[in-house]
């Protein structure tokens, strides 16, 4: 034991005054789980979620209150672009983060990204314009370059037998934050309505009543920008060879003999295209595909939930909602932490994403059934198939998280992740608009003959996560060496 632990030592050279070769020293030194780097990984994803959930509960007022639609059917309309707007200044940026991330560091694109945090996202709680409101959220999203090198250092931060964990960190904060977002914003929002014993309508937080939750989760990012300060860096800065400066040339397209093979020792060359990188696009296209099926998901299931049974829904509150969802987040974290690195150890990210896939088709298929239930049954059953349904899409998402990772070499790994996220930005933007209009026509279709009402909606989420699926088969999916053995 003691030779295998030294082993790495005697392999590696150590440049001085290289922060990636410090951490890789450390690394390799100690055996076992590096606690202190994985909580940096949730605080900070934690932090990136936040921002994009909180809102959802009172959009539908805070549009209203903005005087910006003239009729309260145009409502959903005007808070489409809103909730848009984050994803598509992500979108436009991702892969510039990534960039920058492996051209000076994970820790500095970081920092800034949690400081542009803090400032937008308390000014869109000061918002008294539906424009200012547009404007701070498309720039929160365009400045907020956190979750594609976050992805990178999770992996750099600990030992290969601990990757699952660290990316299956990032899955269960993201999706614990999308959980405690909405409820910051529900019970948050409207202060003086809410607690008129503790704010007057004529106070700051009467005046701007949307401002509160939108604070909490500026403090919040306030604390971890500070805990930041301590946060390792783990980008070699050392020049690995002549031709080794990386970044830029990564997204470039160069001329490259098609005979070149990539050694098996894993010498990659680094000016290599992403974009001629099958392993790692083929990857980010089965990501975004499940993304936009998560997403469109997301949207649908409160839109159900919350419709009249009339309309094959299930007449449930938002409080009920809300617990149903604050259930799944917290099986999120119990399955995250200690379900899925046995899971993955067992069958690998590839095996375990789609059997994931196809236990998600029937639980899907009977969503529509569950109208017929009365509680307590309904209730019961409901929580069972949210919880299975969110645990299944963190494996399927986890898994190509780190199909993406293994892809490509550290010096790309910024720029890769940048690039999934541009992607993944794109389909999360459009995902909700067209669940929402698909929802709209289905419920005016109660008695067609072919999947009537929210059906028709389940069923095109099955046919998305079946195509998700068949992606995951060769020839489309090519993977990293270490996991084509099946």
């Amino acid at each position: 034991m003691a030779e295998e632990g030294t082993s790495p030592l005697l392999k590696k050279e150590y440049h001085p005054g290289c922060p990636g070769c410090a951490y890789d020293r450390k690394k390799d030194l100690r055996r076992g789980m590096p606690y202190k780097e994985f909580l940096y990984v949730w605080m900070i994803c934690l932090t990136a979620a936040l921002p994009i959930s909180s809102l959802f509960p009172f959009l539908y007022f805070m549009i209203r209150d903005l005087h910006v639609a003239k009729r309260t059917e145009d409502i959903g309309f005007y808070a489409g672009f809103v909730g848009a707007s984050f994803m598509f200044g992500r979108c436009l940026t991702s892969t510039v983060w990534g960039i920058a991330a492996d051209r000076i560091g994970r820790k500095p694109v970081v920092v800034f990204g949690i400081f542009s945090v803090v400032i937008f996202n308390t000014l869109f709680g000061l918002s008294v314009s539906y424009w200012m409101a547009i404007g701070t959220r498309f720039l929160l999203g365009a400045l907020n370059g956190l979750l594609g090198p976050i992805k990178a250092y999770a992996i750099e931060v600990c030992r290969p037998e601990h990757e699952a964990l660290a990316l299956s960190l990032v899955s269960t904060a993201w999706g614990i934050g999308l959980i405690i977002g909405p409820a910051l914003g529900g019970y948050l929002a409207l202060p003086a309505e809410n607690f008129p014993n503790v704010f007057s309508p004529d106070s700051f937080f009467g005046r701007f009543p949307y401002f509160l939750p939108c604070l909490c989760t500026s403090v919040f990012a306030a604390a971890v920008l500070i805990s930041c300060i301590w946060m390792p860096e783990t980008l070699h800065k050392h020049k690995v060879s002549a031709n080794g400066n990386q970044s830029v040339e990564a997204l470039e397209t160069h001329l490259i003999d098609p005979k070149e093979k990539v050694e098996k020792s894993g010498n990659l060359d680094t000016k290599k295209s992403l974009f001629k990188n099958w392993p790692l696009m083929s990857s980010i296209i089965v990501y975004c595909v499940f993304s936009f099926h998560d997403m469109a998901y997301t949207e649908v299931f409160s839109l159900w939930a919350e419709s009249d049974k009339k309309y094959g829904g299930l007449s449930l509150s938002s409080e009920d909602v809300g617990q149903v969802l604050a259930v799944t987040g917290a099986s999120l974290l119990l399955y995250q932490l200690f379900i899925y690195p046995r899971i993955n150890k067992i069958l690998g990210p590839i095996k375990s994403s789609r059997i994931a896939a196809i236990l998600c088709i029937p639980i899907l298929f009977a969503y529509p059934y569950m109208t017929y239930l009365s509680e307590p049954g309904l209730s019961i059953i409901l929580n069972i198939a949210s919880v299975i349904k969110n645990n299944l899409a963190v494996t399927i998402i986890t898994g190509t998280f780190i199909l993406q990772n293994n892809a490509v070499p550290q010096d790309q790994r910024g720029a890769a992740n940048g690039l999934s996220m541009t992607g993944m930005s794109f389909f999360k933007a459009v995902a909700p608009a067209g669940a929402g209009i698909v929802f709209s026509w289905a419920q005016k279709r109660q008695h067609a003959f072919f999947f009537p009402g929210d059906q028709m909606v389940f069923f095109l989420l099955n046919m998305v996560e079946l195509l998700g699926l068949i992606l995951t088969f060769k020839p489309f999916l090519a993977v990293p060496e270490q996991y084509d053995r099946s």
